[in-house]
């Protein structure tokens, strides 16, 4: 990609947008290598888990949404995450606009967490309602959640068993002002790592 300088306005300002986000402190979010080849305009996001919450549950939560979100914030796990802007002028007939966002997200998950049965859908609208909830404004959204176990045999350091969640969805925005989007990253993350949201008291949970 040659110089900002040099790129069009529409993609300037997108990320100029995205570079005001501020992530919350247990998150770091720093610009990383962008991919090369999806789009004559590029630009990336990382963003990961840079510590764990204390042993607790969320008040006020129902539901099996609920129950997952109790279940995760009794210890936060690991997250990783990628925000790629992509933007072609001349636009792109799936994207249904000239600029499109990629987010991938991937965290460990407990043996009980992993055999819910409604786990994806739940991955699924964590997604959602932190686009609703940070105001972002988009179209054609799809992706997938993939809950994924590996089973270590033999000589080979790690736990016997992992599972894992991975969210990989794209969104076409309908403006240039992506800080909502970048906001609502921050919030996905945020979700599939176990942590209370920002301003929620948590209770301090007693051992049994």
């Amino acid at each position: 990609m040659t110089a900002m300088t040099q790129a069009p306005e529409t993609f300037r300002d997108a990320v100029a947008a995205l570079q005001s986000v501020r992530p919350r402190p247990e998150l770091s979010l720093e610009e990383i290598r962008a991919p090369q080849r999806l789009a004559p305009w590029s630009y990336a996001l990382s963003c990961e888990t840079t510590e764990t919450t204390e042993t607790a549950q969320t008040a006020g939560t129902a539901g099996t949404a609920g129950t997952i979100e109790r279940a995760r914030a009794t210890e936060a796990v690991p997250a990783t995450g990628r925000l790629v802007l992509l933007h072609d002028p001349e636009g792109q007939e799936a994207w249904q606009g000239v600029l499109r966002l990629v987010v991938y997200v991937r965290a460990e998950l407990d043996r009980e967490l992993a055999s819910d049965p409604f786990l994806p859908a739940v991955g699924w609208s964590w997604l959602t309602d932190a686009l609703e909830s940070s105001g972002a404004s988009w179209k054609a959204l799809g992706g997938t959640v993939t809950e994924t176990s590996s089973a270590r045999f033999g000589d080979i350091a790690g736990p016997p068993r992992t599972d894992d969640l991975e969210l990989r969805a794209s969104w076409t925005p309908t403006t240039t002002d992506l800080r909502p989007h970048g906001e609502a990253f921050c919030q996905l993350l945020a979700s599939v790592a176990g942590l209370p949201p920002v301003g929620v008291s948590v209770i301090e949970q007693r051992q049994t």
